[in-house]
């Protein structure tokens, strides 16, 4: 089942938006490599995308939390280390037993249920808040 972007996920901050579109399409290219059996062939790509891809988007979306004094900063923050750390975990995984299907699912689906969650329960707050205080 592809993730598909949709009203209820937009922030309303332009990057922010574009850089969770980002996400999204990686995710359904590894789906979509999976439908034709390829799944496990650009797993360690889409792992390396999704590290370097967390370090820049939080980063991104903390500057701007700083920048708006976001109240639920620290909390936001802790969310995002931890979802780092379980990113970094997969990429360990995936170095130590290479690309198994379980690791392929824990990918797809780790991955994108924690974003969309994540985008409708903390990040929509975040832009709510940039937009009040502009």
């Amino acid at each position: 089942m592809a993730y598909a972007w949709s009203k209820d996920l937009e922030t309303g901050n332009a990057m922010i938006d574009s850089q969770h579109q980002q996400l999204i399409k990686a995710i359904n290219d590894l789906l979509a490599a999976c439908s034709s059996g390829q799944g496990r062939d650009v797993l360690d790509s889409t792992l390396s995308f999704l590290v370097s891809y967390t370090a820049k988007h939080f980063g991104d979306e903390e500057k701007l939390q700083i920048q708006y004094q976001y109240p639920d900063y620290t909390n936001h923050k802790s969310l995002h280390e931890n979802f780092k750390k379980f990113v970094s975990d997969l990429a360990t995984q995936m170095k130590a037993s290479g690309p198994t299907t379980t690791l392929v699912g824990k990918v797809t689906f780790g991955v994108g249920d924690w974003l969309v969650n994540h985008i409708k329960r903390e990040d929509t707050k975040v832009a709510l808040h940039i937009r009040n205080k502009k």
